[in-house]
Formats: C-alpha cells, sequence, structure tokens
C-alpha cells in the first residue's frame, strides 16, 4: 500500500496536512496510522501534532501529538466531540534537528462512535493492544481460523465463523499467576456512561475475568468481575463507566491451570447514557472553584471561628497590589482586623468533593508582613463531618505581596472538603494572607501540565508563541523571570505562576519616545467576534504608553484597539479587547518608553478567544489613574 511521509529537504519548517470539510454531529473517532522513525536520538526530537481547524475560530485547537520514535508503525486513537460547526484536521510535521527522520502517516480514519467501541473485524482492532507475556496473550479468533485447541465459537458481531473477536486461550498456561491484558485506547475526551460488551467463559477450573480503568499515574480501579460459571454463549455485561480525564479500558483474564478453557469477548460498545437508572449529574468541578469577585461561591467560613477571612478590594494604586483576576476585583484577605491576637486561626470551607476521584488544586497566594512565613496558610483535607484527614499543602517562602501559583493533586476514597487554613502565630509575627481564583480540575496536576496549551493562548514560560519582534531601531521586547532591574518600576513576578516568565521592555536600554513592537504571526480571518484578554503591568513614575493594534492582511493602517497612557498600578491588570476581522490580520502591542527610565511597562498572559467579551472593560483609553489610592474597602 502507499503512505504519506514529510520532505525533509526543507529544514526546520513544518509540513502541514490538511483534511477537506468534515462535519460530524454524532461522536466520532478519528484513528491514525503512523510512524516515527530515526536512527539517532537528538534533543529536538521531531513531532507529529495534530488539530483540529473549526469554522469561526482564529486558532487551531490542539488535539494530539507523538514524538516517540518507533520501528513500526503505531496506532492513535481520538475522541472527537460532536460539534454543529464544519471543521478540518490538521496534520503538522515538524521535522527538528534530526537530519535521519523520517514522519509518515499510512492510513487516515474517522468513524463515527466512540474510540473504545469494537467489533475487532477489523485489522487494526480500533487500537486495542495485548499486553504480550510469555504464555497466555489474547488472540484474535474467528475468519475460519482454527488454531486452537479449544473449539472456540462463531463470532458475535456476524454470528459466523467469517467475523472475528478476542479470546484468551488456556493451553499455554504455565504459572498460575500469568495475566493476560487488552488494553483499549486511552479515552482523550472525558466521557460517562455505560460501557456493554458481549463475552463467552468456557471452563473447567475458575477463570477469574475482570475489567479495569487505568488513569495515566498507572492506578487501576476494578469496575466489573465474573460472577458464577455461565454456559458457553455469548453474554452481555454492562457497568456504569465515568472517564473524567484519560483512562484506558483493561480486560484482564486470569487462569489456574492450563486446563482452565478460554474466554473470548466481542462488540465492545459504549452508549453516554447510564446503564443503571443512576440519576445525579455527573460532578462539575467548575463549581468547586471562585475568583471571589461576586461572593465566596460555594465556600464558606465556620463562625464559631470568628470571621477569618474577608472579601476584600483595593482601588488601583501604585503602594498595594490588587487581585490576581483583573487586579482591580475582589480577593480574600486573612487576620485583617485580628492582628493582636496571636494563635488566631482562620478556616475557609470548600463545596463537598466526591470520593474515589483525582483532582487538580490550583490557587493563588500572596503573604505581606510575616518574618516567618513558613506554615502561614495551609491547606487540609477534611472528612464530611469536620474530621481533619491530611494537610496536603504547606507555604514554605515566596516572594513577598507577589501572587504565586500553588498546585496539589490528590485522590481521597471517601467525599471530602478542602479547608484553607490561615495561621497568627504570634502577636509579632502576624502579617496578612491574601487568596485568590481558587479552580479545581479532574485528573492529576502533572497531567494537565503534559498538554500542550491551545494555540490561542500565551503565557511566554516556554517561548514567546505566535508573537515576533519588529525591529524598528533599539527598542525591543524582553523575556524575563523575576522582578526587572530598576527600582520603582516593572513587575516583581508574572501573572501566570509568580516564578514564570513575560514580556518587557527596558527602558534604561531606551530613549524617551522610542517603540517597541511585539507582532502576532498572521492569523485566521473568521466572521464574528473575538476576544483578546491580556495582562499589563505599568507601574513607575515615568511610564510611557501601551497600545494594541489590528493590521488587515494587505493593508498598511493599523487600526487602535485599545491604548493606556502613564502609570497605572502597580498589580497585573486584565485588558480585553472585543474585535472582529473577516480578513486574515495580526495583532500588535506596542510599547513606547516614557520619560524616565521608570518606565518598564510588561505584558503577560495573552488568550485569544472565539465569540464576544463575556465582560465589558469600563475604559478602551485612558490616561493616568485617580487619587484615591490605597484605600482597602471591606
Amino acid at each position: 500500500g502507499h503512505y504519506i511521509s514529510v520532505d525533509t529537504s526543507y529544514e526546520g519548517e513544518k509540513a502541514v496536512l490538511s483534511s477537506p470539510d468534515l462535519y460530524s454531529e454524532e461522536w466520532s473517532c478519528v484513528r491514525l496510522i503512523y510512524q516515527i522513525a530515526t536512527s539517532d536520538t537528538s534533543p529536538d526530537p521531531a513531532r507529529l501534532n495534530l488539530y483540529l481547524r473549526q469554522e469561526g475560530e482564529s486558532f487551531d485547537r490542539f488535539l494530539w501529538s507523538a514524538k516517540e520514535p518507533s520501528d513500526s508503525w503505531l496506532i492513535a486513537s481520538l475522541d472527537l466531540t460532536n460539534s454543529t460547526k464544519k471543521y478540518k484536521l490538521v496534520l503538522e510535521g515538524e521535522m527538528g534537528q534530526d537530519k535521519s527522520i523520517s514522519i509518515a502517516v499510512f492510513e487516515i480514519k474517522i468513524t463515527s462512535g466512540y474510540c473504545i467501541e469494537c467489533d475487532f473485524e477489523e485489522n487494526h482492532l480500533c487500537g486495542y493492544m495485548n499486553r504480550w507475556n510469555p504464555n497466555v496473550n489474547w488472540f484474535v479468533g474467528g475468519g475460519n481460523i482454527r488454531n486452537s485447541q479449544s473449539i472456540l465459537p462463531k463470532d458475535h458481531t456476524l454470528n459466523s465463523a467469517l467475523g472475528h473477536y478476542m479470546y484468551v486461550d488456556s493451553v499455554y498456561v504455565k504459572h498460575f499467576q500469568e495475566v493476560a491484558q487488552l488494553i483499549s485506547p486511552k479515552t482523550t475526551a472525558p466521557i460517562s456512561g455505560c460501557l456493554s460488551f458481549y463475552y463467552q467463559l468456557k471452563q473447567e477450573s475458575s477463570i477469574v475475568f475482570t475489567v479495569y480503568l487505568r488513569d495515566v499515574s498507572g492506578f487501576y480501579e476494578e469496575i466489573w468481575k465474573t460472577d458464577s460459571a455461565l454456559n458457553a454463549e455469548w453474554a452481555l455485561a454492562e457497568v456504569d463507566f465515568n472517564a473524567p480525564y484519560p483512562m484506558e479500558v483493561i480486560f484482564e483474564v486470569a487462569f489456574n491451570s492450563a486446563k482452565g478453557g478460554y474466554v473470548a469477548l466481542d462488540d465492545i460498545s459504549f452508549s453516554p447514557v447510564y446503564c443503571s437508572n443512576q440519576t445525579g449529574a455527573p460532578f462539575n468541578p467548575a463549581n468547586a472553584g471562585c475568583n471571589f469577585e461576586e461572593d465566596l461561591c460555594n465556600f464558606y467560613q465556620d463562625h464559631k471561628d470568628g470571621p477569618g477571612w474577608s472579601r476584600v478590594k483595593v482601588k488601583r494604586n501604585v503602594y498595594r497590589a490588587g487581585d490576581h483576576t483583573t487586579g482591580f476585583g475582589y480577593y480574600l484577605l486573612a487576620n485583617t482586623k485580628f492582628t493582636s491576637q496571636p494563635g488566631y486561626i482562620g478556616r475557609l470551607y470548600g463545596p463537598t468533593l466526591p470520593g474515589n476521584l483525582q483532582f487538580c488544586l490550583r490557587f493563588y497566594y500572596a503573604l505581606y508582613g510575616f518574618f516567618k512565613m513558613s506554615g502561614t496558610l495551609s491547606v487540609y483535607i477534611f472528612e464530611e463531618n469536620h474530621v481533619v484527614q491530611e494537610k496536603i499543602w504547606s507555604v514554605l517562602d515566596s516572594p513577598k505581596g507577589v501572587w504565586t501559583q500553588a498546585e496539589i493533586s490528590f485522590k481521597k476514597p471517601m467525599p471530602c472538603k478542602v479547608v484553607f487554613v490561615s495561621w497568627c502565630k504570634s502577636f509579632w509575627d502576624c502579617g496578612l494572607v491574601a487568596l485568590d481564583d481558587v479552580s479545581l480540575s479532574l485528573g492529576s496536576c502533572q497531567a494537565a501540565d503534559l498538554l500542550l496549551p491551545s494555540p490561542g493562548e500565551c503565557t511566554f514560560e516556554k517561548d514567546e508563541c505566535v508573537f515576533t519582534q519588529k525591529k524598528r531601531g533599539r527598542g525591543s521586547w524582553h523575556r524575563k523571570r523575576g522582578p526587572t532591574p530598576t527600582s520603582y518600576t516593572g513587575p516583581r513576578g508574572d501573572h501566570t505562576t509568580g516564578v514564570g516568565y513575560y514580556m518587557y521592555i527596558e527602558a534604561s536600554n531606551m530613549v524617551y519616545g522610542q517603540r517597541a513592537y511585539l507582532v502576532s504571526r498572521l492569523l485566521r480571518g473568521t466572521s464574528g467576534k473575538q476576544c483578546l484578554t491580556f495582562f499589563y503591568h505599568m507601574y513607575g513614575a515615568g511610564t510611557g504608553l501601551l497600545s494594541v493594534y489590528l493590521k488587515k492582511e494587505g493593508d498598511d493602517e493599523e487600526i487602535p484597539l485599545w491604548r493606556r497612557t502613564g502609570e497605572q498600578s502597580i498589580s497585573w491588570l486584565r485588558g480585553l479587547i472585543e474585535y472582529e476581522s473577516d480578513t486574515n490580520y495580526q495583532i500588535i502591542f506596542e510599547a513606547i518608553r516614557g520619560v524616565s527610565i521608570r518606565s518598564d511597562t510588561a505584558i503577560d498572559d495573552i488568550l485569544f478567544q472565539a465569540g464576544p467579551c463575556l465582560e465589558v472593560e469600563e475604559i478602551q483609553f485612558s490616561s493616568g489613574y485617580p487619587d484615591s489610592l490605597n484605600e482597602i474597602e471591606y
């Protein structure tokens, strides 16, 4: 047969292959048979990436990526959720530095249904893999193959000797502990519902046939097991199945002797409705987070502790940092009016979380005025009845007054609550503890970090994403972490994590009125509104201008979308811009150095989203800041 491969004569470029317009109102599965072959391992490996290009979006959505070299064809199975929009699939081959590389694709197939479904009639077996074992393995049976010493059945799909199924035979069992495992492709989109399959057992002595779920950290959870012996007919098994984050389904068979008989499996299918009449909506992690802009969401305080945490807001000023969400919104502050009480404790209780799920908790905290930071803020897991289970995190040390991100993965067998505890040790060492932007997601934090970021988002942690410098004169943007070199200007840490990277102009290398441009690559024009969110930092008495422009392809005019002049705040502030462009376009960030070296302007966390902005920014073009500085409002 034929395959398609990347032409290696173009160095450092990307090869792009895009599908025709596709349309799927049903859930569907993309199967890709590919190979990355190389003779040496280089530090910059080649990659094969798959993106979803949806109608009406300026950016592709990242679906999948592979960089592991292999000497055989591999299969990838990816779930595509149902959508009413037309889309294209885009395959991208990145060569990296390796000269001897070959990236090839043999087959791309889109079928309706879920990737974990299979009738085993096709030779790719839907991406199911047997975990090889010297003695017991899953084999393909049927299709008139009579190669086993047990008398094998007709398959279930076609009910004839021509159909195929999977089977394990006990003939070759040597040791009692050996198991045969058939592993499904990993789910790539959250699914929950009913998993069903047909199986047959023919046994002389006991066979253990079990179905497990396995998450990316290797944790097994048993979801089904055969009960008593059955007659050798195809029997239907149904089991409730919940995979909010990537999981594999594992069909495992264990025999205890060579005369154990066989197990056959066929027609695995999935329905998004639970088999049991299980009601109740699946757990939504969004309800367990809060940015404290409106209220405490589903968090609460126990009043016998006293009102430990207050929801406060700081007007934009140059002395005291505002919240993390927007720079001028609300956050929680502990210990505020109780500084005279040593041993004072403030507890903030989160909502109840279901047991047996892997969670990732992220939040931002900032500490002010402590001599010793360690232990001033901790996170505990409480059981339902408010019994403390364990302390899962505690602050060690962090830059003072900088919003710093914390990430914690946890999984508990019982329903539990997350509790934030702030503690004032003594009258002499009692500062302020600030908390904001608490979010909870399913799956471990490490698994979430492995995903490539969405193409429309740039945090500057690894590189400059879709942006490049446009050199005109000496002015340029720099990527930096930590504080800027000049005092009383520039940020003390980035907005993404507090310890990551941001882009800024170094005023001491520029002259008054000099400009620096950061220009996006050409972005796809779409019909309808787009929303651009970013964070900017303009602190320093001599701060100049920061402007954002839209430049359409083939047009010299730069359309001003947004502008700020002069010192704005010591905080990172959020900028929102709603714009539209039906032709291809570029977004330009322009910073102009102000009158003195105290004009380091910085930007971070740029995000492009399709559709109108959900909130509106009051002023698009403004200068200066109001006089009422440094007031905390309770």
